[in-house]
């Protein structure tokens, strides 16, 4: 399956057609079934880069602890072991984990089976499965609160996603930017079947948890409405009456969740290029600070990083990408506002600047490099922090699967 102060970031909702209604924009339900091609297009075409929903920060619309409703909703996010984790992945993603821990209830997994679909390295997957499981902890997460997982070794994401490839048009997946741009660069005797489904093994990680909210960056919001568009799909196919003429409580079989989506700040840009994302995958490490590098590294790439020629230090200028970037980062790490950290950059040169930058970072990730070392060296807890993490979600994710199942009509044993 992508990448800020919590209490700003708001909730984005959708005017999606719904499968349970019975018409939308003017056209019938049955139309919508028949033609898959008439159901979001633009939306399934949006996003360049179709991932599992991994490096995104995330949002809290409500406070779900209020006396009107003490219980807690639900939210799912994950992290592909490729590649290590940078620094969009955890002030756009896991630093926000750690406030969302407090007031929802909360399943953040290692989406390893999402790591397969391109060739990989059987021995790199295993190290970086538990890498990123460490790193989790070492950022913050509480596995007392939330539930910390490695996909794979919660069967029930594979059951699923068979179940609901049965339901997907395979339209709505040769629509999938991703699959044509991977596809034609690699050639097709060289790419999986997996890269075309893999965006159903993603609604499925979703659904599974019948997730209220699922964090998505603002340029990733289109990547959930293939999900929200299954869950309708599969809610009308066998939801309702036919389910419960099966012996199931009927009505929906899914809750279709809603994006929750950052401020504007909270996704971080490469250092070599200010108008592009950090990524794992950028073929040079300098794009990029790792969450593990060492106070040197970090000194070297800031130093090196893309500057610009204009005098002093400014947020928001379209003309100076790489200045407001930077800006942000200083500004998360810190934990200073926007006006604060104006204030005290405005007449700073690049040279100061990258030294205050350096600083700051080294002093905010130290602490993180410290803990993933005590937990990296102590298997036996990380080890069973992740079975207690995979049961909890097998708990949730067994009634889910078992609910779909007898309503498509299965025989259980």
């Amino acid at each position: 399956m992508g990448r800020s102060l919590l209490s700003h970031f708001s909730m984005v909702t959708y005017s999606a057609p719904r499968f349970a209604s019975s018409t939308s924009r003017g056209l019938s339900l049955g139309k919508y079934l028949r033609r898959p091609q008439l159901i979001r297009q633009h939306n399934l075409q949006a996003g360049r880069d179709f991932r599992c929903l991994c490096s995104v920060a995330v949002s809290e619309p409500v406070n779900s602890e209020s006396s009107s409703n003490p219980v807690k909703k639900r939210i799912v996010s994950g992290v592909q072991p490729t590649g290590l984790i940078h620094l969009g992945n955890y002030l756009g993603a896991i630093k926000n984990w750690i406030r969302l821990q407090d007031t929802h209830e909360t399943f953040f997994f290692i989406v390893d089976l999402h790591a397969i679909t391109l060739p990989f390295d059987a021995q790199q997957l295993l190290r970086s499965t538990r890498d990123t499981a460490a790193i989790y902890l070492a950022c913050g997460v509480d596995p007392s609160k939330a539930s910390v997982f490695v996909q794979s070794h919660v069967r029930a994401h594979v059951e699923l996603m068979w179940l609901l490839s049965s339901a997907t048009p395979i339209g709505w997946l040769n629509r999938m930017i991703q699959f044509k741009e991977k596809s034609r660069k690699a050639g097709d005797e060289n790419v999986g079947v997996a890269l075309l489904t893999y965006p159903v093994l993603m609604a499925a990680d979703i659904l599974l948890y019948q997730s209220d909210f699922v964090p998505v960056g603002e340029d990733q919001k289109q990547h959930l409405e293939l999900t929200r568009e299954l869950a309708e799909r599969v809610n009308y196919l066998y939801g309702g009456r036919k389910w419960k003429k099966l012996g199931g409580r009927g009505g929906s079989i899914f809750k279709v969740p809603e994006p929750l989506i950052p401020p504007a700040g909270a996704r971080i840009m490469s250092l070599t290029d200010g108008l592009s994302k950090m990524s794992k995958s950028a073929p040079s490490d300098q794009s990029r600070i790792n969450l593990l590098d060492s106070k040197d590294v970090i000194a070297n790439k800031i130093k090196r990083c893309k500057t610009d020629s204009f005098p002093g230090m400014e947020f928001d200028n379209p003309e100076r990408p790489e200045c407001n970037n930077l800006l942000s980062i200083y500004q998360l790490v810190t934990g200073k506002t926007k006006q604060e950290v104006a204030e005290e950059c405005r007449d700073m040169n690049w040279g100061t600047f990258k030294l205050v930058l350096t600083d700051a970072l080294v002093d905010h990730l130290h602490p993180i490099q410290a803990r993933y070392e005590e937990i990296v060296s102590d298997t036996s807890y990380l080890d069973g922090v992740l079975a207690e993490g995979a049961r909890k979600a097998a708990d949730v994710a067994d009634v889910t699967v078992n609910n779909v199942y007898q309503a498509m009509g299965f025989l259980r044993r």
